[in-house]
């Protein structure tokens, strides 16, 4: 599977950002030698860290995704961890602030001394650390954000992304709604940030450069949409293709209720986690809402019948205090079991370049639902993804899934990951 390029990158930063690159640049460290004795590993364990809104505005969206992840360790542990050594995940919070995002994740390096960083999430919060990392030569693995920025081995040759990036989910949702709905006005809104760039170039590979009826953006600092939804509904939208987070696919959705308006919703993974979204908008409304709703994956799905999703449903149960099971613990502990599988492959004695390396191979099968793209010249997760459609209270492919390669946007078949020794790599 060839590569598409990354198409766009972030030319500018907000001023916070910025400011803490310049810092980081300022004050690194001499950067360490790869082929010295690992950082984070002994006889008996592996330490990694990650950093991730525990609180903050995006915490009530994404905070599960390192629980999840933690509890799939636990499980792997009691299963004899990866060549005997347990796995120790240290979480750490950074608010979704840039600058914290820094603070904690120079905390993780110089004092808890983790072998790497493993899914750091958020686009602006990890950008923030890229510089820091790559100097340094820590793996960077599996970041939680659909950027291309991380699919850069030339300058970053130690950062691998994990989710289907937004060109691709963009390009998804469009071509779907092309395939579907042909004579459908097909409109979009994003975030105000390379999220909603991204989404709206996808949308334009599948539709073409003017096949976007009307296009609003929106700002995370500012909880009202009222102004964007009423600007697509008088643009006479009938689909609309969200690049989104949660807790604003739901306020669009409640906000275009509020005005007796009820065109068809295409979301990125991003925003579109059914049990999530319920529980913004409410259990009496949420399921009439999002009957029907379409969004994209690349993971196995909540409301299939995956073994994967049995599998993870019963780690849960045991490891992760009863917590709700939804699509951020599915992908909390995929994310968790591919780091698994990428250090089992590191061999015995695990090297941050080996590590790198296992990555870097091409070898890793994943769980998801299309072959990962990583390779030596892409450190892109995946370049495809699955459909799903909300039915019934029930979320699940419905067997269209998209691949972009360059500027194409093709039809294929997805090719799932099947379970092997109980999730438990090199078992």
């Amino acid at each position: 599977m060839s590569q598409h390029p990354p198409l766009r990158r972030i030319a500018t930063l907000t001023t916070a950002t910025a400011l803490v690159i310049a810092l980081a640049g300022c004050s690194t460290p001499a950067p360490a030698d790869p082929e010295a004795a690992a950082p984070g590993v002994t006889d008996d364990t592996v330490t990694i860290g990650t950093h991730t809104p525990l609180t903050g505005p995006a915490a009530a969206g994404y905070s599960s995704i390192s629980a999840a992840a933690t509890a799939y360790f636990a499980y792997l542990n009691d299963k004899g961890g990866i060549h005997g050594r347990d796995i120790d995940f240290i979480v750490k919070d950074d608010g979704y602030n840039p600058a914290t995002t820094l603070t904690v994740v120079r905390e993780l390096v110089q004092e808890d001394e983790v072998f790497a960083i493993v899914n750091g999430l958020g686009t602006a919060p990890h950008t923030a650390v890229l510089d820091f990392l790559n100097q340094n030569k820590v793996p960077d693995l599996f970041v939680a954000s659909g950027s291309t920025s991380w699919n850069q081995p030339e300058k970053y040759p130690y950062t691998f992304g994990f989710n289907a990036d937004y060109v691709v989910e963009g390009a998804a949702l469009a071509q779907y709604a092309a395939d579907e709905y042909p004579d459908k006005k097909v409109c979009l809104l994003g975030q105000d940030d390379d999220f909603g760039d991204e989404m709206i170039e996808g949308a334009e590979l599948a539709l073409g450069a003017d096949g976007l009826t009307h296009v609003e953006r929106y700002s995370v600092s500012n909880q009202d949409v009222s102004a964007q939804i009423g600007a697509l509904k008088a643009a006479g939208c009938e689909i609309n293709i969200l690049g989104t987070i949660n807790g604003f696919t739901a306020m669009a959705l409640g906000t275009a209720a509020a005005l007796g308006w009820f065109p068809q919703w295409f979301s990125s993974s991003s925003g579109a986690d059914y049990p999530t979204l319920v529980g913004y908008l409410g259990e009496d409304v949420g399921p009439k809402l999002l009957q029907g709703f379409v969004g994209t994956n690349y993971l196995p799905s909540l409301g299939g019948d995956s073994d994967w999703v049995t599998l993870f449903q019963q780690i849960n149960d045991e490891y992760n205090d009863g917590a709700p099971f939804d699509g951020n613990t599915i992908y909390g502990m995929s994310v968790a079991y591919l780091f698994a599988e990428a250090l089992e492959a590191a061999g015995e004695d695990p090297t941050r370049e080996s590590l790198v390396e296992a990555v870097s191979s091409g070898d890793l099968a994943g769980n998801g639902v299309l072959p990962l793209a990583f390779s030596g010249d892409s450190h892109a997760g995946y370049l495809g993804a699955g459909i799903t459609v909300v039915d019934q209270g029930a979320q699940d492919y419905v067997g269209a899934t998209y691949e972009v390669e360059g500027d194409s946007v093709t039809s294929v078949e997805p090719a799932p990951v099947e379970v092997t020794a109980e999730g438990v790599p090199g078992s």
